[in-house]
């Protein structure tokens, strides 16, 4: 048995175990696999191990292994890196979901490149709970306003929120952040939470993801 398979199987058992202690299903949970500077094989052994999520955070990097990839039926590409206007067109072309919308104007041209090519693209508002100034993301009090202006373009579909806490050994320290973005989205009528990584995505599931991004947990090898 490879490791990555090890690594996933030890993935979905803490996910079933998390989503039980909440009283969710784990089917309710999307594992997306972050396949940033991970070669092409292994990203092949984690799809055919039933992963079909994968989250890219490079237009650059993307652009080499979506094509080489795209003869596998069923896998869905999101974007969940920092979104530079000039880059929109490449990721609107590369991508099925972007997780990282932080302004109107990123929404209006994501929306205009979308239309281009006759696509509604799903999207993921970026919100920075923790307020580091180092993280991207808007500040919570800009959600509304940036929700109304994205509702009225036509090739965008905001289907949550997303958020990165700030690093930490340990994965409590992640929950407050966790639960304020699950309060924001209740409030504004969003069912889509993207939070929670390698190290505290057991955490995140209990206070309400629905996409946990996974990465280190899947690819590396245990010593």
């Amino acid at each position: 048995m490879s490791y990555i398979k090890n690594n996933i199987k030890d993935v979905l058992k803490k996910i079933e175990t998390a989503a039980s202690s909440s009283g969710r299903r784990p089917s309710d949970i999307v594992l997306m696999a972050v396949t940033k500077g991970v070669m092409a094989d292994q990203i092949k052994e984690a799809v055919d191990l039933g992963i079909s999520d994968l989250g890219e955070n490079r237009i650059q990097e993307a652009s080499g292994k979506v094509p080489e990839l795209s003869d596998i039926k069923g896998i869905k590409w999101h974007m969940i890196g920092h979104l530079q206007t000039n880059k929109v067109k490449a990721a609107v072309s590369l991508f099925d979901a972007i997780h990282s919308l932080d302004t109107s104007k990123l929404a209006q041209k994501i929306s205009a490149e979308a239309s281009g090519i006759g696509k509604v693209l799903p999207v993921y508002i970026e919100v920075n709970v923790s307020g580091e100034k180092s993280k991207y993301g808007i500040e919570p009090p800009a959600l509304e306003d940036l929700l109304n202006d994205a509702g009225a373009l036509h090739n965008i579909k905001v289907e949550g929120l997303m958020t990165m806490a700030p690093f930490s050994s340990d994965p409590e320290d992640s929950r407050p952040y966790f639960k304020e973005l699950a309060r924001l989205a209740s409030c504004h009528g969003l069912k889509g939470l993207c939070m929670g990584m390698s190290g505290d995505f057991t955490v995140a599931i209990e206070e309400g993801a629905t996409i946990i991004r996974v990465g280190r947990a899947i690819f590396q090898e245990k010593p």
